[in-house]
């Protein structure tokens, strides 16, 4: 079986991370994290959708409070605002727009999210994009309204064969399918030691880790049954094979940011 490799180094200053990894960021309609102008730095393309836009323009600011708003919001501007436009307020738009930013109304569709547009936007309208090792972050994807969280988390589903990854400011989740073998290498500084393996989707018969506090071995994991949450990394890398899709989710160090 063919092994995934994972790594947070888009937690760490961007002289550390891989420069094998092309990133993306969207950023939701959620407070801002802390640590959003590091991902903003480490990403090719920044993507808002909708009210996201709000976020940046009204929150990034905050976060450099000795500097001047305006050159704050000139310095961080989203390449595209995209989803359907019912949040996003008129002189943010007026705004980005001036600087150059495009706006993609998709107010037809109200069959997905506006996650959802924004991932399959960078998928198949980013052409000057390296996506032979594309990872999308996503900032704002956890906390609110549940409703938000489970679509969010159905878009890891989705998009199954995209490295997809959802942040907030405590933990971070992303998809472990099932088609591959996952070495997740720790980076301690910033991440763990809590963590969990959820079957979210369906159960899953057999699942075997390594590196963990409490290992799974063989084990069947399910709602109603055994669900791996509150476990603990044990040092600097972590495998897991399954029978069935798993989310993995890893605290994040409040020192972060």
């Amino acid at each position: 079986m063919e092994v995934m490799t994972h790594s947070s180094t888009f937690l760490l200053p961007s002289n550390h991370h891989s420069p094998s990894v092309t990133y993306a960021l969207v950023v939701l309609n959620q407070p801002l994290l802390r640590f959003t102008p590091l991902l903003w730095n480490h990403a090719q393309v920044r993507v808002c959708a909708d009210g996201g836009a709000n976020r940046v323009f009204d929150e990034m600011p905050l976060l450099f409070p000795s500097d001047d708003a305006l050159d704050v919001r000139q310095r961080y501007k989203p390449d595209i605002i995209k989803g359907d436009m019912d949040s996003v307020r008129t002189e943010v738009l007026d705004f980005y727009t001036n600087l150059g930013t495009k706006v993609a109304d998709e107010s037809h569709d109200q069959d997905t999210t506006d996650l959802h547009k924004c991932v399959a936007y960078i998928r198949d309208f980013t052409p000057n994009l390296d996506k032979s090792n594309l990872c999308i972050l996503v900032a704002g994807a956890l906390g609110g309204r549940f409703d938000h969280e489970a679509g969010n988390l159905n878009v890891l589903y989705r998009f199954s064969t995209m490295r997809l990854i959802l942040l907030s400011n405590d933990c971070l989740i992303y998809l472990l399918p099932s088609t591959h073998h996952h070495e997740i290498y720790i980076q301690s500084a910033v991440e763990g030691p809590h963590c969990g393996l959820i079957p979210i989707g369906m159960p899953s018969a057999s699942t075997t880790t390594t590196g963990l506090q409490w290992d799974l071995n063989n084990t069947k994991m399910g709602f109603g049954d055994l669900v791996s949450t509150s476990n603990l990394v044990q040092g600097e890398k972590v495998t897991v094979q399954s029978s069935s899709d798993l989310l993995w989710t890893i605290s994040i160090k409040a020192c972060n940011g």
